[in-house]
């Protein structure tokens, strides 16, 4: 859907740009700790193994990454990181929901709820959004290659889309299935250059520009806040959303 891919578009700018500041470790660091509880081998724990593509990706030092393996596998330094959803309203009635991972409950509720009231939402509770969102497997492959060749081996291994955005193709799998789709380009010599679990919405809520960028305003403040992961809406940008820079 349009809006989807805007504001996806939007985040992998924004991703970019956190990149060279270096801000995108911390994040990344907190989600190597946060899958390594699952096991600190990435052949056994896919989770890991995309954080530890995000890592790479990024050019974190590998005594980094095993310091955040170990910690979370409890093999280090222990540590007391909680996965965190937050849902609810943010203008427009769209919806928003919030992946945090924190030292802190308190805190992290405390500032995400901030920012619902300080751009015109509110915090709703457990459920009150997140039945309109599904978790699906995302992965961006470099347009090198033909889009026939990625859409035979993505569908062969148990994709269910492939969607052609200017930058590159995204192919869509559950959850379950990212991990064989994955497996099946590298044993075909494709190269990813991006993959994660996200969550998409089933329906989406039409913007028009003005408040496209009232949506934007409160979604740019949540990534900011510290224990942020993700940020995901239901809101569907226009195709001639213009992002004010």
């Amino acid at each position: 859907m349009a809006g989807h891919s805007k504001w996806a578009n939007i985040k992998h700018r924004k991703a970019r740009q956190d990149a060279s500041r270096g801000k995108v470790w911390t994040k990344v660091i907190r989600e190597i700790t946060v899958a390594a509880k699952g096991g600190p081998d990435p052949d056994d724990n896919p989770r890991l193994r995309l954080a530890l593509d995000k890592a790479n990706a990024a050019n974190m030092p590998k005594d980094n990454i095993k310091r955040a393996i170990e910690k979370g596998s409890g093999t280090g330094e222990t540590g007391s990181l909680e996965e965190i959803v937050l849902e609810g309203y943010g203008p427009g009635g769209v919806a928003i929901m919030v992946e945090a991972m924190s030292d802190n409950r308190n805190r992290t509720v405390s500032d995400v709820r901030h920012a619902f009231s300080k751009f015109g939402g509110n915090l709703g509770t457990d459920g009150s959004v997140s039945y309109l969102f599904n978790k699906i497997g995302i992965i961006h492959v470099a347009k090198a290659y033909s889009e026939e060749e990625i859409l035979d081996i993505a569908l062969e291994a148990g994709a269910d889309d492939l969607v052609d955005e200017e930058e590159y193709f995204e192919i869509i799998t559950s959850s379950s299935n990212l991990s064989s789709v994955l497996e099946s380009l590298k044993q075909n010599n494709i190269e990813n250059t991006n993959a994660e679990l996200t969550l998409r919405a089933e329906t989406s809520v039409a913007l028009d520009q003005e408040m496209s960028e009232k949506v934007l305003k409160i979604m740019d403040f949540m990534d900011e806040l510290d224990d942020v992961q993700e940020v995901h809406t239901n809101a569907e940008f226009p195709e001639n959303f213009e992002v004010k820079e």
